[in-house]
């Protein structure tokens, strides 16, 4: 029975409203996906919706710049980088001649709803719009160019942003959209120049965009463990020269044979004199005389195709959009749709660009820690977790604990383990701990395969895919005693364990055999990493970002090897146990037209009319499938998620079988399995910064915990908060008891009771255009920035 509190969008109609679509100002990666998901939602919930080609100039222009959209005119757009219906600077748009020939273009069109996707200069002018617009009717009613009658129907317009901006500069979202898509090109460049560098000891300076925001440069230099990062938010203190250039030369003699120095292009210094790349490299030279390149990344980093996560953020944005619009009244603040966390949440608009114009202000009269705080709590935190993990104290002036703390990768191995691990090896080691590594998860622990592990032992370990400790499923149940023994003879005072759900499993192991082993009675933290996104307390884990992307750039190839032969549908099998994560997001960032996944069980009545629907729609002019199943349906795909996980009998094969059969004479099938790739590569720059910040918040707790259970020269822990996992839950990060976490678990398949992504299912199914139910009593309520900043400052 549906219960009261939910509200479901079936009520909330757009018959007989009509939504402007523009995208305005810079371009950004994943500005596409989000029109597309705008227009098929619109459309979904009965309301006609239109480009406005060429952003504000196209709406004053008018004419065919203003078109109807239609389901099957944005097929397709979903993986193309950069903006379909284009954006452009419009100088008639701020006059007022302009706005007011734009706002004849909407109401002969009854356009009263605009999504305006663009940067805060794009989001003002829409406000400013919203605000005139009476004033601008009454004018064209004077001038006889529209009825009394239309401006009374056409009296209010809505207006809702989502903020496409590649320097996550705007306040109030923690991601723009475009932001992650730019730092995987800059990712990509860094990659690649570390191979060339290494091969000649070079020093590079990379000149990264972010005229007045530093975002990319400090999250960049974050995920590839740069030398020295230059911002314009946090001007280097003065003698700044002597001291980059005495760390250099520091690593140098360590052995290191790059130096990666990050300038984002409006750095300065103190004194607001410009900081530019040629300076650094000039200034290298100079003083050290090392072999010293430049490489300015330009437009590079705007292009490209969009990443599973910008896919992803904008398709939820998109559809967000949509219902703000269907809910607003003529009282409700023109809103800005953002993410907050892993939560959709709605500001206003006009308060987060107050804001994001008050963080100028800062930096333009020297207020620079002010300037940081206003950016927010993730820009603060990535600042605070680079400025731990740069700068190597040397040992006279560590604090010095007595405390050994081990580290080790347990289950499957995930991109992204090995950025954890260098963080919390090097905070461990600024905490004043001996750190030790230990190879192979608990078989390797019982084995005594134990060595100390060093500063140096971990650099250029962000970029690593794999394990490089090594790790194995092992569980240490049977192995109890020599792992209790090997816990004495090393003296270990804490755990910190990295790894999928036999790390979970683990942890509950060990700490139900405290009572046989007073070793065991020690802190333990596990930080989740594992592809399939599976374990309880913890909505996302490391790695999964990676094996989104593997599955969104295969997909992506795999449509465009249709493209010449038409009517094709591809079945393609995801990893992921009994855990629907990756074949649902992946499905929602390909754009797959149905996921078959355990969670939501399926029979051959549900299959069967999922072919019916895609013999319909092949004879519409869209001309793929794609069918995700998991272990994942695509172009028209499905994604099928391992399936002789979902059911004994719905194997990928039987449902390839179903589909070349049932599709005979309307479209033809090929099937896929995805397998280890999603497990292979490098990191995704999302999860080198989550497995960066995470472990670095989980070596703080061990050493809070250290502290608080040292009595009479031992450590002794023995209570249920002394065993936690640290998952991000909603908006913040959260240490919570594995104990308490047993209630949350389906230990038989492996996945947690509840799974959040579960809410995103019908997203996919509404833009495949099924029908289907959507609960949105969780979607963004209006919120207050300052309140918002306040509430979350614990958050990553």
């Amino acid at each position: 029975i549906m219960q009261d509190t939910k509200k479901f969008f079936e009520n909330l109609s757009g018959a007989g409203k009509s939504i402007g679509v523009l995208t305005s100002g810079g371009d950004a990666q994943g500005m596409n996906a989000a029109v597309r998901a705008v227009v098929r939602m619109g459309i979904y919930v009965g309301a006609k919706v239109y480009f406005i080609h060429e952003g504000y100039q196209g709406m004053v222009d008018g004419g065919d710049n203003i078109k109807e959209a239609s389901w099957e005119s944005v097929s397709s757009m979903l993986q193309v980088g950069g903006t379909v219906i284009g954006s452009a600077r419009c100088k008639d748009f701020r006059t007022h001649e302009g706005r007011l020939r734009a706002a004849l273009n909407l109401v002969q069109r009854g356009i009263t709803n605009l999504c305006v996707i663009g940067g805060d200069g794009s989001l003002t002018g829409a406000n400013l719009f919203r605000e005139e617009w009476s004033g601008l009717l009454d004018e064209l009613v004077q001038s006889g160019q529209i009825s009394e009658e239309a401006a009374q129907t056409h009296s209010a317009l809505h207006i809702v942003g989502m903020v496409g901006s590649i320097d996550n500069d705007f306040c109030g979202t923690d991601m723009t959209i475009g932001t992650d898509s730019a730092l995987h090109r800059i990712i990509e460049v860094v990659d690649a120049i570390m191979t060339t560098a290494q091969s000649h000891q070079r020093t590079f300076v990379l000149e990264v965009m972010g005229r007045h925001c530093g975002y990319l440069a400090l999250v960049s230099a974050l995920a590839c463990g740069a030398d020295w990062v230059l911002i314009p938010e946090m001007p280097p203190k003065d003698g700044w020269e002597e001291q980059m250039c005495h760390k250099l030369s520091e690593s140098r003699l360590r052995g290191s044979r790059l130096n990666i120095i990050i300038v984002a292009e409006g750095a300065t210094d103190r004194h607001g004199n410009p900081i530019s790349s040629n300076t650094v490299k000039d200034l290298v030279v100079r003083c050290l005389g090392f072999d010293t390149r430049v490489t300015i990344l330009g437009h590079v980093q705007r292009g490209g195709t969009p990443s599973a996560f910008d896919r992803i953020l904008a398709s939820r944005m998109g559809v967000e959009a949509v219902l703000a619009l269907l809910e607003a009244s003529p009282g409700t603040p023109a809103c800005v749709v953002s993410l907050c966390g892993n939560q959709a949440v709605r500001l206003p608009l006009m308060e987060c660009v107050q804001m994001t114009q008050e963080v100028q202000k800062a930096m333009d009269e020297k207020r620079f820690e002010e300037a940081v705080k206003l950016r927010g709590r993730s820009f603060e935190n990535n600042l605070n977790t680079y400025k731990l993990l740069s700068h190597r104290k040397i040992d006279a002036e560590l604090p010095r604990s007595s405390f050994n703390v081990a580290v080790l990768n347990v289950g499957a191995p995930a991109a992204g383990m090995n950025a954890a691990v260098r963080s919390a090896v090097r905070v461990g080691i600024t905490e004043g701990h001996t750190l030790f590594a230990v190879n192979d998860g608990f078989e390797g622990f019982s084995k005594g395969q134990i060595k100390e592990i060093k500063w140096g032992d971990v650099g250029g370990w962000t970029g690593q895919g794999g394990s490089l400790l090594g790790t194995k499923r092992t569980l240490p149940a049977k192995h109890i005693d020599k792992i209790a023994e090997q816990m004495r003879i090393h003296n270990i005072n804490a755990l910190l364990v990295i790894g999928g759900f036999e790390a979970y499993l683990g942890l509950l192991e060990l700490q139900a055999a405290r009572s046989k082993h007073a070793e065991l009675c020690v802190p333990m933290v596990m930080v989740p990493a594992t592809v399939s996104n599976n374990i309880p307390g913890s909505d996302l884990s490391i790695g999964a970002d990676t094996a989104l992307n593997a599955i969104t750039d295969t997909c992506d190839r795999i449509k465009q090897s249709a493209s010449g032969t038409k009517r094709r549908v591809f079945i393609i099998e995801t990893m992921g146990g009994y855990c629907g994560y990756l074949a649902t997001v992946g499905g929602l960032a390909a754009g797959a037209d149905a996921a078959y996944i355990y969670e939501e069980p399926f029979d051959i009545r549900d299959l069967q009319s999922n072919v019916e629907h895609l013999t319909e729609k092949m004879k519409t002019s869209i001309q793929r499938g794609l069918v995700l199943r998991y272990d994942l349906a695509l172009s028209h795909t499905a994604l099928i998620h391992w399936i002789h996980n979902c059911s004994e009998n719905y194997t990928t094969d039987f449902i390839y079988q179903l589909y070349s059969e049932e599709g005979k004479g309307v479209f033809d099938c090929r099937k896929n399995v995805l397998g280890h790739m999603q497990q292979g590569g490098a990191p995704s720059p999302f999860d080198r910064n989550f497995g960066t910040k995470i472990a670095a918040k989980a070596m703080q707790w061990i050493s809070k915990k250290l502290k608080e259970f040292y009595r009479t020269g031992r450590v002794f822990a023995n209570t249920e908060d002394s065993a936690c996992l640290l998952g991000m839950r909603r908006r913040a990060l959260v240490f919570q008891p594995v104990i308490q976490l047993k209630d949350e678990t389906d230990f038989v398949h492996r996945i947690p009771k509840e799974q959040w992504w579960l809410r995103l299912r019908p997203l996919m199914k509404i833009l495949a255009k099924y029908k289907t139910s959507y609960d949105v009593s969780d979607s963004g309520q209006l919120e207050h920035i300052v309140r918002l900043r306040a509430k979350d400052i614990s958050a990553i």
